[in-house]
C-alpha cells in the first residue's frame, strides 16, 4: 500500500487495515474523519476536496516516513478523499501498526496533524444558503486535539482502535477562522493549483525592517507554506515610522521574534521560523539550503553580497532591493546560465557608506514599503511561474517623480558564478592617491571628478570649485555615464564613495582611475 494517497472513490478502511497489518505488531491505531450535516449553526449538505497531487503526495509520503522514524512504528499509511463528498462519507483515514499501542497512537496523531498543516489540500463546504468558497485545509489538526473521541478495543493481537469526528469539527473550526485566499485563487493565472504551489513553497526573508516588513506581510497573507525570518536586531523607536508591524511596546524586543508573533496572527496557515541572528558567512549557507527562494531586505551591502554569493552556490532564485531617500532599485536573480547576479553589476561589493542607509540619509516610510511590495510581487511571480520570458534587468523607482526606469542587465563574463565571492583582481596601480591640497591634485595631470550630490556642493566655500561634476546617484541610476577614456581622480567628501566607484571602474577595465584618499575632508587647503 502506498504510504500516502488520494482517492476519488469511497474509502475502504478494512482493506487499508489489512494492507498495513503486521502479525508481529501488538498495537494498531487508526483515525477516521467524516462529513457531518451541520457547522456553526448552518446546515451542510456536502463538501468538495481538491489537492495539488504532484506536490501533495510527495509531502504526504515525507510525513508518513517521519512518523515511522520518529516513533519507531512498523507500518503506516494515510488516504485522503478528493472530489465531492456527501454527509456521512469518510474523508480521511490514517492507520499505524506498532509493537505497542502508545507509539501507534502517537504516530497516528502526528500524521494527521502534519497532513493538515503541510499538505496542500483545498475544501469547499456546501450549505443550504451558499458555500464556503475554496479554503486551505490547514490548522484542522488543532481542532482535532480538542474534539477527538478515542476509545480502545482489542479485536486482534491486542490491537487498539481510535476513531474521531475529526473532519466535521475541523470544518467548524476552519469556517470560523480559516484564512481566505479566494480573491487570488480567482485569478486565472493562480487558481487552486497555483495556491497549492504557494502552500508548498518555502521562502527565506533576510531582514525584517523597512523592506522586510511589507515583504513578510504580503507573503504570509498570500499563504506561503513556510517562511524563515533572519534578523539579529532589536526594535528601535526610530523604526516605527516605516515598519508598522511593530509598536511602541515592542521597542527593545528582537525583531525576528516580534515579527513572527504578529505574522502568526495574520495567517496561522503559514509556518513561520524566526532566526534571531544576523546573516553571516558562517550561517548563510545553512539558512538558504532548505528554502525555495530568498528575499534580501537588509540595508547594507555586506549582507546583500553575502546573500548573493549564497544563492549562487545553492542555485536558488533571489529578489534584492535597496532604498536611498526617495528612490529605490530592484533586481531579481534566477539560477540560469545567462542571468546576471549582483556581482555582475558590481564586481566588488560596494563598501557600506557608498550610499547612506536610512539612519544617515533619511527616508519616508512609503519608499521602502513600495520597494518591499515590489519584492513580494516578484517572489510570488517566481513561485507561481508567472515570470516566464522575463528578461534580466535593474528596475529604478523614483517615488517623487513616480518615474520607473528599467535598465537591461547582462551577465558579466568575468563574474565567476561557480566561485562567487572571490576577489576580483585589479590593475597594479594603487586605487587611492593622496594629496595635501586641492591645488596639488589639479597639478597631478589627472582630471578631477566630483561625485558628491548637488546638495553637498551647495555648502562648499567659494574657493572650492571642481568643474567636472558627476553625482554618484545619477551614475548609479543610469542618468549619467562615467567617461570610458582618460585619466581621472574621483573625489567625494570622505573618500568612501570615491573608492567604491574606483574599484567598480577598475573591474570594468578602466586602469587610469583613482580615488582621493580621505576625500575633501583630508585636504589641508
Amino acid at each position: 500500500m502506498q504510504a500516502f494517497s488520494f482517492s476519488s472513490a469511497p474509502l475502504e478502511p478494512e482493506r487499508y487495515h489489512a494492507a498495513i497489518e503486521d502479525a508481529s505488531a501488538g498495537g494498531y491505531a487508526s483515525f477516521e474523519g467524516w462529513v457531518r450535516d451541520h457547522n456553526e449553526g448552518r446546515t451542510v449538505h456536502g463538501l468538495e476536496y481538491e489537492a495539488f497531487e504532484s506536490l501533495a503526495v510527495k509531502e504526504g509520503e515525507r510525513i508518513v516516513a517521519e512518523a515511522v522514524a520518529k516513533f519507531g512504528v512498523t507500518r503506516a499509511a494515510c488516504v485522503h478523499r478528493v472530489g465531492s463528498l456527501a454527509i456521512g462519507d469518510l474523508a480521511v483515514w490514517v492507520g499505524v501498526s506498532s509493537a505497542h499501542r502508545g507509539e501507534a497512537f502517537a504516530a497516528c496523531r502526528y500524521i494527521i496533524d502534519e497532513v493538515k498543516h503541510r499538505v496542500p489540500i483545498w475544501k469547499k463546504e456546501h450549505y443550504t444558503d451558499g458555500d464556503s468558497g475554496w479554503v486551505n485545509c490547514e490548522r484542522c489538526a488543532a481542532a482535532a486535539h480538542d474534539h477527538e473521541h478515542e476509545h480502545e478495543q482489542g479485536p486482534r493481537h491486542g490491537h487498539a482502535h481510535a476513531t474521531g469526528d475529526f473532519a466535521s469539527h475541523a470544518h467548524e473550526h476552519a469556517a470560523a477562522v480559516q484564512h481566505d485566499y479566494s480573491r487570488q485563487i480567482a485569478l486565472p493565472e493562480v487558481g487552486r493549483a497555483g495556491q497549492a504551489k504557494l502552500a508548498a513553497a518555502s521562502v527565506l526573508v533576510v531582514g525584517a525592517g523597512g523592506l522586510g516588513v511589507p515583504v513578510l506581510q504580503y507573503l504570509v497573507a498570500a499563504g506561503i507554506g513556510r517562511i524563515g525570518i533572519v534578523d539579529g536586531d532589536v526594535i528601535e523607536a526610530s523604526n516605527l515610522h516605516r515598519q508598522p508591524l511593530y509598536g511602541i511596546a515592542d521597542v527593545g524586543r528582537p525583531k525576528a521574534a516580534v515579527a513572527a508573533e504578529r505574522l502568526r496572527e495574520l495567517n496561522r496557515d503559514v509556518r513561520i521560523e524566526a532566526h534571531q541572528t544576523k546573516a553571516t558567512a558562517e550561517n548563510i549557507d545553512e539558512l538558504v539550503k532548505d528554502c525555495d527562494l530568498v528575499v534580501e531586505c537588509t540595508d547594507n551591502f555586506r549582507a546583500k553580497f553575502l546573500v548573493n554569493d549564497a544563492v549562487l552556490r545553492a542555485r536558488k532564485p533571489a529578489v534584492f532591493a535597496s532604498v536611498h531617500q526617495y528612490e529605490g532599485q530592484l533586481q531579481v536573480y534566477r539560477p540560469l546560465p545567462h542571468w546576471p547576479c549582483l556581482r555582475c553589476l558590481w564586481p566588488e561589493a560596494p563598501r557600506d557608506g557608498l550610499v547612506g542607509n536610512c539612519a544617515e540619509a533619511g527616508v519616508l516610510g512609503p519608499v521602502p514599503a513600495t520597494l518591499g511590495a515590489l519584492q513580494a510581487m516578484q517572489a510570488l511571480k517566481r513561485l507561481l511561474g508567472l515570470d516566464a520570458g522575463e528578461t534580466p534587468s535593474l528596475v529604478m523607482v523614483d517615488l517623487l517623480s513616480l518615474e520607473t526606469h528599467r535598465l537591461a542587465a547582462r551577465r558579466n563574463p568575468a563574474c565567476d558564478h561557480d566561485n562567487p565571492g572571490r576577489d576580483t583582481p585589479t590593475a597594479g596601480q594603487p586605487l587611492e592617491l593622496e594629496y595635501e591640497t586641492l591645488a596639488a591634485a589639479f597639478e597631478s595631470g589627472l582630471e578631477l571628478v566630483d561625485i558628491r550630490e548637488s546638495w553637498e556642493r551647495a555648502h562648499d566655500p567659494p574657493g572650492l570649485q571642481i568643474p567636472t561634476h558627476l553625482p554618484l546617484g545619477e551614475l548609479m541610476h543610469g542618468h549619467a555615464e562615467f567617461p570610458a577614456e582618460g585619466r581621472y581622480l574621483i573625489i567625494c567628501a570622505h573618500g568612501v564613495r570615491s573608492l567604491s566607484l574606483t574599484e567598480h571602474l577598475r573591474s570594468r577595465g578602466q586602469a587610469e582611475v583613482y580615488s582621493l584618499r580621505g576625500g575633501l575632508a583630508a585636504l589641508r587647503g
